[in-house]
């Protein structure tokens, strides 16, 4: 599996790897489908915004909750990213994202 790594990312929570549907293509820890939905939908709607503000193609969204600190990477038609829980350092997880970001970047629909 390729989010494997992600499970060694102190204070992880939930790592994944989702399409433009939603679904979960891959994903570790707890609450996966949920991120990977809520993902998929922020993606969209920071594109949108984006767009609108002629800012480009966003690659990257990063926020923090109070209780957890949630990193994603665009790769192509796909999305990874990580919950971390709040206090942990992200740049692991961010770190192990890009690495990952790479390899699926190039990926035909369906392949992942």
């Amino acid at each position: 599996m390729k989010l494997d790594v992600l499970k060694t990312v102190p204070g992880l929570v939930a790592g994944v790897l989702v399409g433009e549907d939603g679904l979960p293509i891959e994903a570790v820890g707890d609450g996966g489908e949920v991120l990977a939905a809520e993902l998929a939908s922020l993606r969209s709607t920071v594109a949108r915004i984006s767009n609108r503000m002629g800012a480009g193609r966003v690659t990257r969204i990063s926020f923090t909750s109070e209780r957890m600190e949630i990193v994603a990477i665009a790769s192509g038609d796909y999305v990874l990213g990580a919950a971390v829980m709040r206090g942990n350092d992200t740049r692991p997880a961010q770190q192990a994202l890009a690495r990952l970001a790479l390899e699926v970047v190039d990926l035909p629909a369906g392949e992942a």
